[in-house]
């Protein structure tokens, strides 16, 4: 097992488990890992793990370990076969599988799923790259229980048999370019959640996505279109007038859902359609769209202090995330922007940032850049202001935010500059609020 952070230390475990002899590898030293060696992991940290390769058969890379590895390189080298901890989770998992990848999304999408099947009254289990891994299921689950499985593109890259039985794509924007090497490396990367689908299973789709416009999405499953655009001719969830319809019935007007931003009326299309295509009631759906409070870290609302409200959407990691974070407000808003750079232009921010914010903020590795590229909404009256740190902007931001307006942490960018990961980082954004006067 290469890579033990969560997802590898919940796969170590199940192999191990299961009575395999596992040899765990991580070049650095992951919280937990030291603990595989009580579960029989024989745990190697602080090292490559290309010396280590003697008498493995097979290879489980974490997501988060590039193909690129050393470790990853020589075991393709001596024919060693290489496979994903998705795969292998999913593999040893009987129950049927709904799987949600997107560039922006799913987390909140995956929990409204989970939400809809709750209110139906249906068994599920939810899992996701910031909750719980999927291989901690393994052997724990009922079988009648429906698996809703948030899918990244790191785990989608290694996909060999994976063939969910529902498999959602919500959106595809540039992202994780860094990792990739290209946008359609990207691409291609989401496009495996349908590759292996059967004529029995369903393929969620937005069809208004650019980036798949005319192209085919693989895989042999019944094409299911959700339109948050308006109504074409192949959708079977459309948005009208305000209304999201499921064919010519309407389903629930968009006004009485609680997520905020355009971006979350197309999440709760998506969630309906899949939802729906399993089987779901219409009316449990409707109680659940209505019902769902949305996710943390995603345009949390976490305070309103002297009428100014602050809002956590640390899990806005890239550009157009931050732009859906701040089209859902009408304008007032002082953004804090910033952090690791992901290879990633911020030029798109320019127009939204000119159209809905006083200031901006900006903080960590990804500072000059962001100065650089937002120098047009400079132009057009928007303060740009370099500071060192969170806690520095958010004083800052406070300082400068008038009564009706917002606060938005919602930084484009990465954490791992400054944190572990972008929850660590929305906890601190939550505890600096709490300390303002």
């Amino acid at each position: 097992m290469v890579g033990l952070a969560r997802s590898g230390q919940a796969v170590a475990r199940l192999l191990s488990g299961r009575g395999e002899r596992v040899r765990g590898v991580d070049s650095g030293h992951p919280d937990g890992a030291e603990g595989l060696a009580e579960a029989g992991v024989e745990v190697s940290l602080n090292v490559d793990g290309t010396g280590l390769l003697d008498g493995i058969n097979t290879v489980v890379k974490s997501p988060g370990v590039p193909r690129e590895a050393p470790v990853i390189e020589r075991a393709k080298e001596r024919g060693i076969e290489v496979t994903g901890e998705l795969e292998v989770a999913w593999r040893l998992l009987p129950n049927v599988f709904l799987a949600v990848t997107g560039t922006n999304g799913k987390t909140t999408t995956v929990e409204l799923t989970g939400h809809l099947y709750r209110t139906a009254g249906a068994p599920v289990a939810v899992a996701g790259n910031v909750g719980t891994p999927l291989a901690t299921f393994a052997g724990e689950l009922e079988q009648e229980a429906t698996v809703v499985c948030e899918c990244s593109s790191f785990q989608l890259e290694d996909a060999e048999l994976f063939a969910p039985e529902c498999a959602v794509l919500l959106n595809v924007a540039p992202d994780h370019l860094d990792r990739h090497g290209s946008f359609e490396h990207y691409l291609d990367a989401k496009l495996n959640v349908f590759a292996n689908q059967g004529n029995d299973d369903v393929a969620v789709y937005n069809s208004d996505e650019e980036a798949i416009a005319g192209r085919d999405l693989g895989g042999c499953g019944r094409r299911l279109a959700f339109c948050p655009e308006g109504a074409g001719p192949d959708c079977e969830l459309s948005l009208r007038g305000g209304v999201i319809f499921y064919g010519d019935d309407p389903l629930i007007e968009a006004r009485e859902l609680k997520l905020l931003g355009a971006h979350n009326v197309a999440n709760a299309m998506a969630a309906a359609a899949a939802a729906l295509s399993m089987g779901l009631s219409p009316d449990a759906v409707r109680d659940g769209l209505r019902s769902f409070e949305g996710v943390a870290h995603r345009l949390e609302r976490i305070a309103e202090i002297g009428g100014v409200a602050y809002v956590n959407d640390s899990k806005a990691t890239n550009v157009a995330s931050a732009i859906a974070g701040i089209s859902a407000f009408a304008g007032g808003v002082q953004l804090i922007l910033g952090g690791s750079l992901k290879g990633e232009s911020f030029e798109a921010l320019a127009a939204p940032v000119a159209d809905r914010c006083g200031a901006a903020y900006l903080i960590g590795e990804a500072a000059g850049r962001l100065e650089a590229d937002l120098s047009p909404a400079r132009e057009r009256g928007v303060e740009l202001y370099r500071l060192d740190d969170l806690e520095q902007a958010v004083g800052a931001a406070s300082a400068a935010a008038q009564s009706g307006e917002v606060v938005l942490l919602s930084p484009a960018c990465a954490s791992f500059d400054a944190y572990k990961d972008f929850e660590a980082r929305g906890e601190h954004f939550r505890r600096l609020v709490g300390e303002l006067p």
